[in-house]
């Protein structure tokens, strides 16, 4: 009995050690896989880094060769339609599936279409993530159909099960990730009014 007690307080001892030490958490639960890609294509295309790592880590947990059931290819889970419309308003080749799921290609068009999605939701992470996961004709037909504005935020309300929990989970890792390695204020993230 008492090594039964001395293995669960060991245990958790070392969980609660493992679980407030942030260097282990970035490490393990959080890394920030990319950084310098994230970084270099967040600030062209004036994105919140943390908010593309944190999509990055929820559509792919960062594989590379990663595909969905629907198709959509690499770090981002662009689909290829996709990529050949982001190719044309980019002014470039359209990209072969192999260069789809090359890092640099998959992260740039990523994150421009991040930005993209920003733009037209007014600066709405929810609306963004939302179009991002289900796509912009759903959400424009949601705003449509239910009245939603520019500043909506209530992701309980999204109709589709799959983009109400992908919302959440990507909003929740930005926050780890703003927490982990920087300082983020929602707040300054959102340009609805501007």
């Amino acid at each position: 009995m008492k090594k039964i007690f001395a293995v669960i307080l060991f245990l958790s001892i070392a969980c609660y050690i493992f679980c407030s030490v942030p260097q282990a958490q970035k490490n393990i639960f959080y890394p920030f896989r990319y950084r310098d890609k994230v970084e270099q294509y967040s600030a062209q295309y004036r994105v919140d880094k943390y908010l593309a790592v944190s999509v990055m880590k929820v559509e792919s947990n960062f594989t590379e060769g990663a595909i969905s059931k629907s198709g959509a290819v690499g770090l981002m889970q662009i689909m290829p339609e996709t990529a050949l419309w982001i190719a044309y308003k980019l002014d470039e080749e359209p990209p072969s599936i192999n260069q789809l799921h090359d890092c640099d290609t998959n992260i740039k068009y990523g994150i421009w279409y991040l930005a993209e999605l920003e733009n037209e939701f007014f600066g709405n992470d929810v609306l963004a993530l939302a179009a991002y996961n289900a796509g912009r004709g759903n959400v424009r037909h949601w705003m449509e159909e239910r009245g939603w504005q520019k500043n909506f935020s209530e992701i309980d309300s999204i109709p589709f099960l799959e983009t109400r929990n992908y919302v959440r989970k990507v909003l929740d890792c930005r926050a780890k990730y703003a927490k982990l390695y920087g300082n983020f204020q929602p707040e300054t993230n959102l340009l609805a009014g501007k």
